[in-house]
């Protein structure tokens, strides 16, 4: 395991949470290892792992971006990540409607819609 790998590691687990992460480990296979060696690498170890902006700030960006481009699946979970990154919901709104006015209306609605599910769910969980 190299050292990049390590601190991808950790910086995941501690933005996604350890069960995330331990349900995605145990799922990964041969097929799919080299691909998550490469995220846990490139986006946990390098990008996600940089200080240079918060990971509040960080998790903003990535939901925006994830919205804007129709990427549900890893939004609903980016969304469920704000409870270890500092985001709040109004955090989350405010990024989506720079969503609605950059990247379109449709964009920011669906997202919108996945956010609350996903708030809802997470209150149901406490």
């Amino acid at each position: 395991m190299t050292d990049r790998h390590a601190q991808g590691m950790a910086t995941r687990r501690r933005v996604l949470g350890d069960a995330h992460v331990d349900r995605a480990e145990a799922a990964k296979t041969d097929f799919d290892a080299p691909f998550q060696d490469l995220i846990t690498e490139a986006a946990w170890g390098h990008v996600w792992s940089r200080d240079t902006i918060s990971a509040r700030e960080r998790s903003m960006l990535t939901i925006a971006l994830l919205a804007g481009l129709g990427n549900d699946h890893e939004l609903a979970m980016h969304v469920r990540a704000t409870a270890h990154t500092g985001a709040t919901p109004d955090d989350v709104l405010e990024a989506l409607l720079h969503v609605a006015i950059y990247a379109g209306v449709p964009r920011a609605n669906h997202a919108i819609r996945i956010a609350k599910e996903t708030f809802a769910e997470m209150e149901a969980e406490r």
